[in-house]
């Protein structure tokens, strides 16, 4: 759904940040993101590394403090690093900010944490899967059929989600879950921050196709359809995800909630908080709690984008 976009911070010339963007840097000249790191970790804890753009040679080194930030700046800008097959490398202080495409994306911070965000039962765990295993699945969901919406496909495994009802009937089994997620159920097992993780057993899996410019409208999932875990694993692309919590919606994580879910008055509601998070490919996200209930998630709509996305949503049954 789109590259995030990075800036110098507001103010003046010498304001620092706790990110670097670094060109002559990344896949496309020779570097991997894991060597990157661990050059750039002698000079204090990362939050991570992450492409700038879509060409490779251009990264975000992103630091958990801007002492760490600066240090790295001084001792690398401009001069061939020997770690990095002797590259000289082009740096500046950056700030992640929003796509001006989004319809509200125009304000809000972007974070790379999910404990940047505040919000309780959010998490991300980047690189949950391999560039090899990215691979694989893209080919064998690629392999199934699809069913077309208006503006994208999707593919429903476990139970069937009827959008018209946004519900989903439990009555009306598919069968068990495609082989190819069998690697994702081993690694949700150990999932952190999950109490009892031998009581979570994954039911039903939708596989979203979203084209280039397409989104997701600011939506909670069905409570009566889902359970209260939710996990999606992006694939093929990164996208911003944004969050909205309305002041008129009350917490209610019970199976009573109606699944027509009445969203006008919510659309002319301008008392809400927001918050948005860069999901990188590979990475996999999970709402729960607050998060799940609470919260309303989206990805906004884009005129333009650099690329296609794909994730797969899995929801979960706790018994």
């Amino acid at each position: 759904m789109g590259l995030p976009r990075y800036g110098r911070p507001k103010g003046f010339e010498g304001d620092s940040s706790p990110n670097l963007y670094v060109a002559n840097c990344g896949p496309a000249v020779g570097l991997s993101y894991d060597s990157i790191a661990s050059v750039f970790s002698a000079f204090g804890e990362l939050k991570g590394v992450f492409a700038a753009d879509d060409s490779g040679a251009r990264v975000i080194v992103s630091y958990r403090d801007e002492s760490s930030a600066t240090a790295a700046l001084e001792a690398f800008d401009g001069h061939p690093c020997p770690d990095l097959g002797g590259r000289s490398l082009h740096i500046r202080y950056s700030v992640l900010q929003p796509t001006s495409q989004g319809q509200v994306s125009d304000s809000v911070p972007v974070s790379l944490m999910a404990s940047e965000l505040n919000i309780p039962g959010l998490y991300l765990l980047q690189d949950f899967v391999s560039i090899k295993e990215e691979e694989e699945l893209l080919a064998a969901v690629e392999a199934k059929p699809w069913k077309s919406l208006a503006k994208r496909r999707v593919q429903h495994y476990g139970y069937e989600f009827c959008y018209e009802t946004r519900n989903v009937n439990t009555r009306q089994k598919l069968g068990v879950l495609p082989t190819f997620v069998s690697l994702i159920l081993e690694r949700i097992s150990s999932f952190p921050n999950l109490d009892d993780s031998t009581n979570i057993v994954l039911d039903q899996l939708t596989v979203n196709e979203y084209p280039t410019g397409v989104g997701l409208s600011p939506h909670v999932d069905t409570h009566s359809a889902f359970e209260g875990f939710i996990f999606s694993l992006s694939l093929a692309g990164p996208c911003i995800m944004e969050f909205r919590q309305y002041a008129e919606c009350a917490w209610l994580p019970n199976h009573t909630s109606s699944p027509n879910m009445k969203t006008e008055s919510l659309e002319n509601d301008k008392s809400f908080l927001r918050r948005a998070i860069y999901l990188p490919p590979r990475s996999m996200l999970l709402l729960s709690g607050e998060a799940r209930y609470a919260w309303h998630h989206y990805i906004p709509h884009h005129k333009r984008d650099l690329l296609s996305t794909i994730h797969l949503g899995g929801c979960l049954a706790v018994f």
